[in-house]
């Protein structure tokens, strides 16, 4: 029996993977993309949530990381409205740090680095006015104003990975790279289905590194080779609070120890708190945030919050790993100064096939990084058609912006058994597909069972058939954050039946 054999193969299904696929396919290569665990599994769902330029990177003179961030923050604002939302942020003046002057210039770069079109511009701003320092201790009264964007990180992965799928490309999560080693001038890659155990060998034109906090074990022992990079994981922990303010407003908190933190509304009906930078050299699967960093992340905000922030309001907390790139032997750089940018090393021989490693990286910036990556593998893909994604839209993302309010009512309409905040949480996670998961169902019972929190059959159907879900933590964390309103018997449930529906894909928790 002969292999198949695929353009491209892939290793990860993280943003930089998926957003690979999808260009690779949309170009016309055959691609086929192995994902160990869930997409969306580890870096990529445990970000802040932001498309944004980074801000603070420019007092580490990343102005070239700025630039492209908010160039791109634009792009992606017009490519995924539904998961991507304008967020307006607040940064409150405190006196014995940053100077105003200095703040000043910061934000006048912001403004201008990206040639902002869609978003307002900064401003300074008094916090006695219009709400906006009621929930600060009294003693910050003038501050700044700036505006960057929101995401579902994990949705804009999922949808990704939709769009190359639709475009040809092999997905297959669950599947682990056993190995990979050049032979006959191809890559043959040896993976394994961990839900059934079955092997399978594929052979590739070029092989992408794209496995996050496991990149260097992956080029070390899947592979077999070394790079000039070595992976410096850098963890970054957030806490989920019961709502601190109304407003649908963001803060920004400088910290004296010179990082800043994040207070942004999340899910409507809490706060989310971040971020730390911790080294980390423990199994990057075992990462979790430490007490310590709860303390911390509760004292910082609470220097500026009037109401106390105890360890004791967490609702829920999550820790993801940054899998920076430093060169071999650089060891003065701080986790926090460590660059946010990329790095794409690319390992290649005469009459060989390529191996592309990705580093670093971050969620706004990983269109461009997959244009990148393609331009640098063209001499083995002549068949690689042109750029396409900047003008694309995402799946669901086919709508203005300014639509989205009219969207939404229009499902409520079309579904009256919908009430106004299901249809708007159906719409910000699927946009206009929304219409196609609902379509045909004129009362509740054609929904489905009631799994709790507005979460029905229908639903999940949708997105084990669509987005390749096959646990109740896959559904209620990554395809959706209802795993914050969600009893422990709830999810016992719905976990009970989804093995009971469908037992040829539903694992077990891990």
């Amino acid at each position: 029996m002969s292999e198949t054999i695929f353009d491209i193969a892939i290793i990860g299904g993280g943003v930089n993977g998926c957003g690979i696929a999808r260009d690779a396919a949309g170009r016309g290569m055959s691609v086929l993309l192995a994902e160990q665990r869930d997409l969306a599994s580890a870096t990529s769902s445990a970000s802040t949530k932001l498309i944004h330029g980074g801000l603070r990177y420019l007092e580490h003179f990343e102005f070239r990381l700025v630039r492209e961030s908010l160039l791109e923050r634009e792009v992606m604002l017009a490519m995924a409205p539904h998961i991507v939302r304008p967020l307006r942020f607040i940064l409150p003046h405190h006196e014995a740090l940053r100077p105003v002057w200095l703040i000043r210039l910061g934000l006048f770069l912001y403004d201008h680095l990206g040639a902002r079109k869609l978003l307002p511009r900064s401003r300074a701003v008094t916090l006695k006015r219009g709400g906006l320092g009621d929930p600060l201790k009294p003693g910050f009264t003038r501050g700044f104003e700036y505006w960057d964007c929101r995401v579902d990180d994990a949705r804009l992965v999922v949808l990704n990975a939709m769009d190359a799928a639709r475009h040809g490309a092999e997905i297959r999560v669950r599947t682990e790279v056993v190995s990979a080693a050049r032979e006959n001038g191809r890559w043959r890659v040896r993976l394994t289905d961990m839900r059934t155990g079955r092997r399978e060998t594929i052979s590739a034109r070029v092989l992408i590194n794209a496995a996050g906090p496991w990149i260097s074990e992956v080029i070390s022992k899947r592979i077999g080779l070394r790079s000039r990079y070595r992976t410096r994981l850098v963890k970054g922990s957030h806490i989920v609070v019961p709502r601190i303010f109304p407003q649908d407003h963001a803060y920004i908190f400088q910290n004296a120890d010179q990082r800043i933190i994040f207070a942004i509304p999340y899910e409507h009906d809490f706060t989310l708190i971040g971020t730390t930078d911790v080294d980390f050299e423990d199994d990057p699967a075992l990462v979790k945030i430490s007490a310590d960093e709860i303390v911390y992340l509760c004292e910082a905000a609470g220097e500026y919050f009037s109401a106390p922030i105890r360890p004791g309001d967490v609702v829920w907390s999550y820790a993801g790993l940054r899998p920076l790139y430093e060169e071999t032997g650089d060891d003065e750089t701080s986790a926090q100064e460590t660059t946010r940018g990329y790095e794409l090393d690319l390992l290649a021989a005469p009459d060989q096939p390529p191996l592309l490693n990705v580093f670093g990286g971050k969620l706004t910036t990983y269109r461009c990084l997959a244009e990148e990556a393609l331009e640098m593998l063209k001499g083995w893909l002549p068949e690689l058609g042109g750029e396409w994604t900047r003008n694309s839209s995402l799946p669901g993302g086919d709508f203005a912006a300014k639509a989205f309010d009219s969207m939404a009512e229009g499902l409520q309409a079309n579904f009256p058994m919908v009430d106004a905040p299901l249809a708007r949480r159906l719409a910000h996670a699927y946009g206009t597909l929304a219409r196609e998961m609902l379509a045909g169902a004129e009362t509740a019972g054609e929904l489905g069972i009631h799994f709790g929190a507005g979460l029905y059959q229908r639903e999940v159907e949708y997105l084990v058939n669509h987005e390749w879900a096959a646990s109740a933590e896959d559904v209620l964390w990554r395809r959706t954050k209802l795993g914050l309103r969600f009893s422990a018997a709830e999810v016992e449930r719905l976990e009970r039946w989804l093995k009971e529906k469908f037992p040829e894909i539903a694992i077990s928790p891990a």
